[in-house]
This record gives C-alpha cells, sequence and structure tokens, in this order.
C-alpha cells in the first residue's frame, strides 16, 4: 500500500453530514414548538400556579380511601379481563402474521395490515367510541384495553415466532408432522415464554391505561378521579394518584420477578 493510499484510509471523516442533521434536527424542534406555542417561558410562568396545586393536594384526604377502593379494584379488574381476552385472540392471529408458520403472503400480509390498524387507534379513543354504544361503565373500558392488547401482544409474538429456531420445524417436517403438531411441538415451547413476558407487560400497561380511560367515561378510578378534579378537590386527587402509584409499582415489581425466572 502506497503512503497517499493509506493517508487517504487514515483521513478523518467529514463532519458535514453531523452537522447537517444536528441543524435539521434544531429546525424541526424549533418548528414543533413554535407551532404548539410551546416555550421555556410558558414553562416557567405555570410554575406558581403548579405549586398552588401541590398545596392545595397535600395532606391527602385519607378518609376518601373507603370510596376510592372499589373503583380501584375495578380497575385492575378491567386490566385483568381485557388483557386476557387480547391476549388469548392475539394467539391465533400472531401464528397467521409470522411468515415461517404461515407460508402465504395472502394471509400473512393481511393479518399484519389488521395489526397495524388495531395499534394505529389509540386506546383512549378506542374507548370513546364504546362509550357512545355501550355507555358509561367498565364495559367500554375491558373493550378498550382488549384492543390495545390484541393488537401490541400479537405484533410481539409473531416477531418472535419469526425469530425461532428453524431446527426443529424443519426435522418435525422430515418425519411428516402435520400442521398442528408442527406449531404444538416445533413453534410454542420456543415462544412460550416470551408471549407470557409480553402478557404481563401488556397488563402492566392496561393497569395504568385503565386508571385515565374513565376520563372518558369508560369506568373504573379514572371515573372518580375526574369526580375530584372537577370538584376541585385535590387532596382526594392526591389519595388517588398515590393508590394508583403504589399499586402500579406492586403490579411492575410482581411481574419484572415471574419474567425474569421465565426469560
Amino acid at each position: 500500500m502506497t503512503e497517499p493510499e493509506r493517508r487517504d484510509i487514515l483521513k478523518k471523516p467529514s463532519n458535514t453530514k453531523s452537522y447537517i442533521t444536528t441543524l435539521v434536527l434544531i429546525f424541526l424542534l424549533w418548528w414543533s414548538a413554535d407551532n404548539t406555542d410551546s416555550s421555556i417561558a410558558k414553562l416557567i410562568e405555570g410554575f406558581p400556579e403548579m405549586g398552588k396545586l401541590l398545596v392545595e393536594m397535600v395532606p391527602p384526604d385519607w378518609s376518601y380511601i373507603d370510596v376510592v377502593w372499589k373503583p380501584m379494584v375495578e380497575t385492575i379488574q378491567m386490566a385483568v379481563i381485557g388483557t386476557t381476552l387480547g391476549g388469548l385472540v392475539a394467539i391465533p392471529i400472531a401464528l397467521l402474521a409470522a411468515g415461517n408458520v404461515t407460508r402465504s403472503p395472502w394471509i400473512y400480509h393481511p393479518a399484519r395490515i389488521i395489526l397495524n390498524l388495531i395499534r394505529t387507534i389509540p386506546e383512549l379513543l378506542f374507548a370513546g367510541l364504546f362509550v357512545a354504544i355501550f355507555g358509561i361503565g367498565a364495559m367500554p373500558g375491558v373493550l378498550a384495553l382488549a384492543f390495545f392488547s390484541f393488537g401490541l401482544i400479537a405484533k410481539l409474538t409473531y416477531e418472535s415466532i419469526e425469530a425461532i429456531e428453524p431446527g426443529p420445524l424443519e426435522a418435525m417436517t422430515a418425519v411428516g408432522a402435520n400442521k398442528l403438531q408442527w406449531i404444538h411441538f416445533g413453534v410454542v415451547p420456543q415462544v412460550a415464554a416470551q408471549y407470557i413476558a409480553y402478557f404481563l407487560y401488556t397488563f402492566e400497561v392496561n393497569v395504568r391505561a385503565a386508571a385515565v380511560l374513565g376520563l372518558v367515561g369508560a369506568g373504573g378510578i379514572g371515573l372518580t378521579l375526574d369526580r375530584t378534579l372537577q370538584q376541585f378537590r385535590y387532596d382526594r386527587s392526591a389519595l388517588i394518584i398515590i393508590l394508583t402509584l403504589a399499586i402500579v409499582l406492586l403490579i411492575d415489581y410482581v411481574s419484572t420477578k415471574i419474567r425474569e425466572r421465565l426469560l
């Protein structure tokens, strides 16, 4: 290798792309802030009001816990039912969407399109639609969480299925296993742990989401929280927030330990 060639190899790469990328990001940040009327000055102006709100939230009204406990249990029940329904329906759709299980693009492409459509609609919009259909209560919240769970679990599961080892599947095909045996003995054992981990993660997310769905009338603790905010009883709102935080942290801890044992 000649000396000029060696110098070309060791030559420091140009920083032009980095500068252009940085300028584009700065422009996008400025453009977004300008169009949304967001600024640090307005944030600082709001600090005194935030301080007043925090003062009104302390101390929490612990006597209100008798009223809060039942809707909080309902929130957890909504998350349990919604996650279970969505998780069960996600299993066959995940198998259909996996290209190494369903070889035909005429099957797995439509299945993936359905999942993409479901995941583009946020659970709050689902909740609002179901409230309009079924009325205020827990049922719209359960259905909204079920649709959200279905989209998320099916997406993650079919990606895990496509990443499994092909060796066992090829061996079962060689000995003449039918499709159901192929799935039961070749696919399920390789993705069962991941599926349970995705299920538990979705359940954690749904507990948090169920606490918010009540703001649009979809049942749970959100209805009670919305009522306390409308009544300007921020001490009761603080109690609801603390209780929700404690339950979410507990569920997060337990599910994390279970996932650590599985994976």
